[in-house]
Protein backbone atom coordinates (compact mmCIF):
# COMPACT_ATOMS: atom_id res chain seq x y z
CA UNK A 1 0.00 0.00 0.00
CA UNK A 2 2.92 2.23 0.74
CA UNK A 3 4.44 1.22 -2.55
CA UNK A 4 1.26 2.22 -4.19
CA UNK A 5 0.98 5.85 -2.42
CA UNK A 6 4.55 6.90 -3.48
CA UNK A 7 3.74 5.29 -7.27
CA UNK A 8 1.06 8.10 -7.21
CA UNK A 9 3.37 11.13 -5.53
CA UNK A 10 5.88 10.42 -7.91
CA UNK A 11 3.24 10.17 -10.89
CA UNK A 12 1.88 13.30 -9.58
CA UNK A 13 4.94 15.03 -10.28
CA UNK A 14 4.89 13.72 -13.32
CA UNK A 15 2.04 14.47 -14.26
CA UNK A 16 2.35 17.72 -13.34
CA UNK A 17 5.28 18.10 -15.71
CA UNK A 18 3.57 16.03 -18.40
CA UNK A 19 0.16 18.53 -18.39
CA UNK A 20 2.89 21.26 -19.86
CA UNK A 21 4.19 18.83 -22.28
CA UNK A 22 3.36 17.87 -25.97
CA UNK A 23 0.93 15.38 -26.85
CA UNK A 24 0.21 13.98 -29.66
CA UNK A 25 -3.25 15.61 -30.44
CA UNK A 26 -4.37 18.87 -29.54
CA UNK A 27 -4.16 20.71 -26.50
CA UNK A 28 -8.04 21.70 -26.95
CA UNK A 29 -9.27 17.90 -26.19
CA UNK A 30 -7.69 17.81 -22.66
CA UNK A 31 -9.98 17.76 -19.80
CA UNK A 32 -9.13 20.99 -18.37
CA UNK A 33 -9.11 22.63 -21.42
CA UNK A 34 -13.05 22.23 -21.28
CA UNK A 35 -16.31 23.89 -19.54
CA UNK A 36 -18.16 20.97 -18.71
CA UNK A 37 -21.49 20.07 -17.36
CA UNK A 38 -21.63 18.76 -13.73
CA UNK A 39 -22.62 15.11 -15.04
CA UNK A 40 -20.99 13.39 -18.75
CA UNK A 41 -21.41 11.29 -20.69
CA UNK A 42 -19.38 8.00 -20.01
CA UNK A 43 -16.66 7.61 -23.10
CA UNK A 44 -17.74 4.90 -25.35
CA UNK A 45 -16.54 1.14 -24.05
CA UNK A 46 -15.92 0.07 -27.57
CA UNK A 47 -12.13 0.59 -28.18
CA UNK A 48 -11.41 1.82 -31.83
CA UNK A 49 -7.69 0.94 -32.01
CA UNK A 50 -7.65 -1.75 -29.99
CA UNK A 51 -9.19 -5.25 -30.07
CA UNK A 52 -11.86 -6.33 -27.59
CA UNK A 53 -9.15 -8.89 -26.44
CA UNK A 54 -6.58 -6.54 -25.86
CA UNK A 55 -8.31 -3.35 -24.51
CA UNK A 56 -8.94 -5.05 -21.39
CA UNK A 57 -5.29 -5.69 -20.86
CA UNK A 58 -4.50 -2.07 -21.65
CA UNK A 59 -7.22 -1.30 -18.74
CA UNK A 60 -5.31 -3.78 -16.29
CA UNK A 61 -2.11 -2.54 -16.98
CA UNK A 62 -3.25 1.44 -16.26
CA UNK A 63 -4.47 -0.11 -13.34
CA UNK A 64 -1.52 -1.30 -12.01
CA UNK A 65 0.61 1.83 -12.82
CA UNK A 66 -1.84 4.23 -11.06
CA UNK A 67 -3.96 1.70 -8.59
CA UNK A 68 -7.34 2.51 -6.46
CA UNK A 69 -6.06 3.75 -3.18
CA UNK A 70 -7.54 6.19 -1.46
CA UNK A 71 -8.30 7.89 -4.52
CA UNK A 72 -9.75 6.45 -7.93
CA UNK A 73 -7.40 4.81 -10.09
CA UNK A 74 -6.42 4.87 -13.77
CA UNK A 75 -9.42 2.85 -14.81
CA UNK A 76 -12.34 5.29 -12.78
CA UNK A 77 -10.67 8.16 -14.49
CA UNK A 78 -11.12 6.64 -18.11
CA UNK A 79 -7.29 6.27 -18.84
CA UNK A 80 -7.72 3.38 -20.80
CA UNK A 81 -10.35 5.08 -23.31
CA UNK A 82 -7.88 8.04 -23.32
CA UNK A 83 -5.00 5.66 -24.55
CA UNK A 84 -7.25 3.67 -26.98
CA UNK A 85 -7.85 7.74 -28.09
CA UNK A 86 -4.26 8.56 -28.52
CA UNK A 87 -2.94 6.00 -30.33
CA UNK A 88 -6.13 5.37 -32.53
CA UNK A 89 -4.26 8.79 -33.75
CA UNK A 90 -0.67 7.88 -33.54
CA UNK A 91 -0.16 4.49 -35.16
CA UNK A 92 3.15 4.82 -34.57
CA UNK A 93 2.84 4.58 -30.85
CA UNK A 94 0.01 2.02 -31.28
CA UNK A 95 2.09 -0.14 -32.78
CA UNK A 96 4.64 0.27 -29.61
CA UNK A 97 1.94 -0.48 -27.43
CA UNK A 98 0.56 -3.14 -29.44
CA UNK A 99 3.38 -4.67 -30.02
CA UNK A 100 4.01 -5.18 -25.91
CA UNK A 101 0.55 -6.51 -25.17
CA UNK A 102 0.40 -10.27 -23.92
CA UNK A 103 -2.33 -11.98 -22.25
CA UNK A 104 -1.15 -12.71 -18.58
CA UNK A 105 0.87 -9.55 -18.00
CA UNK A 106 1.70 -9.58 -14.17
CA UNK A 107 2.93 -6.97 -12.12
CA UNK A 108 6.67 -9.15 -12.09
CA UNK A 109 6.36 -8.73 -15.68
CA UNK A 110 5.94 -5.01 -15.62
CA UNK A 111 8.48 -4.42 -12.85
CA UNK A 112 10.79 -6.27 -15.45
CA UNK A 113 10.10 -4.13 -18.15
CA UNK A 114 10.28 -1.13 -16.43
CA UNK A 115 13.51 -2.03 -14.96
CA UNK A 116 14.72 -3.09 -18.69
CA UNK A 117 13.61 0.47 -19.70
CA UNK A 118 10.95 -1.21 -22.19
CA UNK A 119 10.03 0.81 -25.17
CA UNK A 120 6.15 -0.33 -24.21
CA UNK A 121 6.71 0.10 -20.45
CA UNK A 122 7.83 3.64 -20.69
CA UNK A 123 4.74 4.32 -23.49
CA UNK A 124 2.36 2.68 -21.21
CA UNK A 125 3.14 4.84 -17.77
CA UNK A 126 3.62 8.00 -19.64
CA UNK A 127 -0.24 7.23 -21.21
CA UNK A 128 -1.21 6.25 -18.05
CA UNK A 129 -0.06 9.47 -16.31
CA UNK A 130 -0.83 11.65 -18.93
CA UNK A 131 -4.35 10.67 -18.99
CA UNK A 132 -5.13 10.33 -15.53
CA UNK A 133 -3.84 13.58 -14.72
CA UNK A 134 -5.70 15.56 -17.41
CA UNK A 135 -8.85 13.83 -16.24
CA UNK A 136 -11.48 15.34 -13.89
CA UNK A 137 -10.58 12.60 -11.36
CA UNK A 138 -6.27 13.40 -11.50
CA UNK A 139 -6.67 17.03 -12.60
CA UNK A 140 -9.31 18.50 -10.29
CA UNK A 141 -10.29 16.08 -7.66
CA UNK A 142 -6.42 14.87 -6.67
CA UNK A 143 -4.35 17.97 -8.02
CA UNK A 144 -7.42 20.40 -6.85
CA UNK A 145 -6.86 22.46 -9.73
CA UNK A 146 -9.02 25.11 -9.95
CA UNK A 147 -8.09 27.43 -13.11
CA UNK A 148 -10.24 29.28 -15.50
CA UNK A 149 -11.37 31.02 -13.01
CA UNK A 150 -11.85 35.00 -12.76
CA UNK A 151 -10.32 36.70 -10.10
CA UNK A 152 -12.08 39.63 -8.67
CA UNK A 153 -9.05 41.12 -7.09
CA UNK A 154 -5.29 40.18 -6.56
CA UNK A 155 -4.75 40.61 -2.70
CA UNK A 156 -1.41 41.50 -1.51
CA UNK A 157 1.70 39.55 -0.98
CA UNK A 158 2.04 39.47 2.84
CA UNK A 159 6.18 38.47 3.57
CA UNK A 160 6.72 39.01 7.41
CA UNK A 161 8.61 41.14 8.63
CA UNK A 162 12.17 39.20 9.75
Amino acid sequence: MQESRERRETLKILGAIGASCTFPFSADELYGQHAHAPAQAAPSSRPSFFTEAEFPIVAHIAELIIPTTDTPGAIAAGVPAYIDMVCSRNPELGGVIRAGLRHGLTEADLAAMEASGSPFFRAMKNLTADGYYTSRIGLIDELGYRGNAVRGEFPDCQIPEH
